[in-house]
């Protein structure tokens, strides 16, 4: 019999980690501050730990839930969560991660690389290809579900502001494309006419959501620099237009600016000069989006829709890899920093509040029904409505990034998205993500059997 089992390896391994940092951040910090004041590492120190405990904590966290045929980020989020939360044993070591403005900064530009990888994934062709279908498909997903969550935030918040509603219907709008195209794959229907289109949809899903977002933070920021929460249809009809006009003004200028951009940076020597002018591309529409009062992951999201391979083909085919390519490994390392640190911002004692358990449940009740709505949008015969229903459930890393924006808006003094309201929706979050894989591969398991009973029968 084996002593260290690959398993028990890594479960000792994980104890000792966790001691050795424990010990580290807990007995050096009068002497590291001595170190930092004569100049030996400086920040630096508590910067480097800080990404330490969060990349291990990611990986081992992301390890446990991929065992169990889960997304990696829940691992993420929930290893956040514990390290958050050892405070409440009297482990305070780490809470000084919470407040790090470089590890924010990280995490910030995380979710912007995240963004511009889902941007990556599809093109305005695609869009254009999808059908009326998943367009219907996608408006009923976007629409009944920022209504339902508008009013389950009337219903547990009365007292707060009506645009504090608003935008916890808007966190409840965008489906995570990433985890139904999973499932889809492992069950072998990624071909099938629904799978076509629940992806479809849910690419345009998270297009309307950013809008949504956009428009929703808009409002939010005229009404918290004004006097009180008044704002003008005016204004409103400005917000919705600025952002519609950012999106497409980003596709028709990057189709005749990018060819030239690229060919441009083709002609310089040295390494990485592809990379780099992607990413510039991806900084520049953040900043800008940024600029004109959108959220900065819009311009990340457009950077990546607009970037064909048409036109960096010179690169390519002078052998370089593929964006998406170049991309993973910076995503690698950045965007496990912003789960983790999202995941230390829930407030594990709020769980132990009867009235937000019941507020994340309704909210849990609100998200799934609100895209139960979608098969609505199907008039074809043939076509299994359930299915596409359970496919734009998951909320995944989409309704934490918006959570995590409304976290840091500030409205009369006080954060759009609470510590309570946060916690609830990570709730949601979580119950979305994993209720869809095993109810959809159900689904779309039981959509087969029924058809090879009728061709039995006949």
């Amino acid at each position: 019999m084996r002593l260290l089992t690959p398993k028990r390896s890594l479960v000792l391994f994980a104890v000792v980690a966790v001691y050795f940092f424990y010990s580290l951040a807990f007995g050096s910090t009068g002497e590291q501050e001595a170190e930092a004041q004569a100049g030996h590492g400086g920040p630096v120190l508590e910067v480097l730990l800080g990404l330490i405990v969060i990349l291990l904590a990611a990986k081992l966290g992301g390890d446990v839930f991929e065992r169990f045929r889960q997304p990696a980020v829940l691992g993420e989020l929930v290893m956040g969560m514990i390290i958050g939360n050892l405070h409440l044993v009297g482990l305070d070591v780490f809470e000084p991660f919470k407040h790090d403005v470089t590890l924010e900064i990280l995490a910030q530009i995380g979710v912007i690389i995240l963004l511009f990888e889902v941007g990556l994934e599809t093109t305005v062709k695609d869009m254009m290809s999808v059908g009326v279908a998943s367009f219907m498909v996608a408006t009923f997903g976007v629409v009944a579900p920022f209504l339902l969550g508008w009013g389950v935030g009337i219903w547990f918040l009365p007292e707060a502001n009506s645009l504090v509603h608003v935008f916890i219907g808007a966190t409840l709008t965008a489906t995570s494309v990433g985890i139904t195209a999973r499932v889809l794959k492992d069950i072998g229907k990624i071909d099938t006419k629904e799978a076509k289109i629940i992806l479809g949809a849910a690419v345009i899903d998270d297009i309307l959501g950013l809008v949504i977002l956009a428009v929703v933070a808009g409002i939010i920021s005229a009404a918290a620099s004004g006097t009180g929460d008044g704002i003008s249809s005016g204004q409103v009809f400005w917000i919705i237009a600025k952002a519609v006009l950012f999106i497409a003004g980003a596709i028709i200028v990057g189709s005749l600016v990018l060819p030239h951009f690229f060919k441009f940076g083709f002609r310089l020597r040295g390494k990485g000069v592809f990379l780099s002018f992607a990413l510039l591309v991806c900084f520049l529409l953040s900043y800008l989006a940024g600029e004109v009062g959108l959220a900065p992951i819009v311009g990340a999201f457009a950077a990546g829709l607009i970037l064909d391979k048409v036109h960096y083909k010179e690169f390519t085919d002078a052998g370089e890899h593929r964006i998406e390519e170049l991309v993973s490994p910076i995503a690698t390392f950045l965007v496990p920093i912003f789960f983790v640190s999202m995941g230390m911002a829930v407030d594990l004692v709020t769980f132990t509040h009867v009235e937000i358990l019941g507020f994340a449940a309704v909210m849990t009740v609100a998200a799934i029904i609100g895209k139960q709505v979608c098969g609505l949008a199907i008039f074809e015969r043939g076509i299994d409505r359930l299915s596409i229903g359970l496919g734009m459930i998951p909320r995944g890393e989409v309704g934490l990034i918006f959570a995590g924006i409304g976290a840091r808006m500030i409205l009369n003094g006080e954060a759009v998205i609470s510590t309570s309201t946060y916690s609830a929706v990570v709730i949601m979050v979580i119950i979305t993500t994993l209720v869809t894989p095993p109810a959809l591969k159900v689904s779309m398991l039981r959509m087969d059997r029924r058809q090879r009973q009728a061709e039995v029968k006949a």
